[in-house]
């Protein structure tokens, strides 16, 4: 009904507003609002100036495809259906429209793309899938550039996919996976490919408050030592742990490239994704620590000459110290983890390695121990004592089970020495 039918609509139960009355309002006129999946335009560069080779491969790929003639020839006559609109041969890929174009500036011609969702068709999809049809024209694919911003996750899928594809270790780094996309797809061909200024996350990062994980190690160390009280303990117990899985990380991916172990480089990348995915969760906690104990400080700081202020202080009070508490338990739940990657990679990843994942497991013990020292103080000042009880039991178990895994491995790592 368009909004000539809006006045109609609000009389209608299954048209009643989320939020408001049901009245319509001749004079405000109306606002839609939509959402769509990201769109990513994507263009990818040709060793031809040929328009006409790069449409025929956009033809072979994009959904819509091209239109299906007599005989199968370029020249042949439209077949359209009973209805009389043309009858269609779809591309190879979904969510994807595409056409070819020369670029003066370039002096090329590219296929231009814009992926309307990119988790039917991804990327790197895209790219190889170019790349095959392009190879049966006689015509191959040199590069690609992004026309604007990607999600973080879709570099980091592409640089995955491009990594099994040599049975390479799927656990490294962001940057590193990042680099593989890049150099994958060609995406530095015609200029320099900048993640800080293509990445969505990247960019909105850029005004986001300073975190310590971003400081060199020195840097860091020296607000530690400093007479600010954060980064404290639970920080730096989050980053120990992060350092303890990393060991563990590294011997999965050692032992992933190992000569001669090539038939478990999939085991191996597994343990390797496994870490990796725990170390980013502990770096998360190093910052997320010293927040929540600036929100105590924060709380304390509150007005408190009314009544009205002194409960709303107090609130205040124990909600950021029951916050502070869960941090550091949140850090002993994610570190203990760690364990099961550390004994495997003791018991089956490169004996030359052995030793790190022994000092992994010093590691996270430590950590658990110090988050668990940290969850202890805070919990003296929640006023909320069963829920005291039950944490700190909780954090005992996993101090306890962290302890017997560390003499486990350490058994391990000893007698393989």
């Amino acid at each position: 009904g368009e909004y000539e039918g809006l006045k109609k609509k609000f009389t209608d139960p299954q048209w009643k507003p989320d939020f408001g009355p049901a009245e319509f309002n001749s004079m405000s006129g109306a606002t839609a609002v939509g959402a769509r999946d990201f769109l990513v335009a994507y263009n990818i560069n040709l060793n031809t100036t040929s328009v006409r080779r790069a449409n025929s491969i956009a033809f072979d790929v994009r959904e819509k495809g091209r239109i299906k003639r007599d005989n199968g020839s370029l020249t042949g006559k439209a077949i359209n259906d009973e209805n009389g609109e043309p009858v269609r041969v779809p591309g190879t890929l979904k969510s994807v429209k595409a056409i070819g174009w020369f670029i003066e500036e370039y002096g090329i011609a590219q296929i231009s793309i814009n992926l309307t969702n990119i988790s039917i068709t991804p990327v790197h999809i895209a790219f190889d899938e170019v790349c095959k049809k392009a190879d049966t024209r006689g015509v191959r694919v040199t590069g690609s550039e992004l026309v604007g911003l990607i999600p973080l996750n879709a570099m980091l899928d592409a640089g995955r996919y491009f990594l099994k594809k040599q049975n390479r270790s799927l656990g490294v780094s962001d940057k590193e996976l990042i680099k593989i996309a890049v150099k994958s797809m060609g995406l530095d061909e015609l200029y320099k490919f900048k993640p800080e200024e293509k990445i969505i996350e990247y960019v909105m990062a850029k005004d986001a408050p300073d975190r310590l994980i971003n400081m060199n190690l020195e840097n860091f160390m020296n607000e530690t030592a400093s007479e600010s009280p954060a980064p404290g303990g639970g920080s730096i117990s989050a980053y120990i742990g992060s350092l303890g899985i990393a060991l563990g990380t590294m011997v999965a991916n050692l032992s992933s490239h190992k000569r001669g172990w090539d038939d478990s480089w999939e085991e191996f990348s597994r343990w390797a994704e496994k870490g990796k995915k725990i170390q980013n969760e502990l770096l998360w906690l190093v910052d997320e620590d010293t927040i929540a104990f600036n929100k105590i400080m924060d709380a304390f700081r509150k007005p408190k000459k009314s009544d009205n202020e002194k409960q709303e202080r107090r609130k205040a009070i124990q909600e950021a110290t029951k916050n502070a508490i869960m941090v550091p338990f949140k850090v002993m739940e994610t570190a203990f983890g760690a364990f099961e990657v550390l004994k495997a990679m003791a018991e089956t990843g490169n004996p030359n390695s052995v030793s790190d994942a022994g000092v992994g497991a010093l590691a996270i013990r430590s950590c658990v121990m110090g988050a668990f020292l940290n969850v202890k103080i805070n919990a003296s000042g929640l006023d909320d004592k069963e829920f005291v009880v039950t944490i700190l039991k909780k954090g005992k178990e996993i101090e306890d089970k962290a302890n017997r895994k560390e003499k486990e491995i350490l058994a391990i790592v000893e007698g393989k020495l």
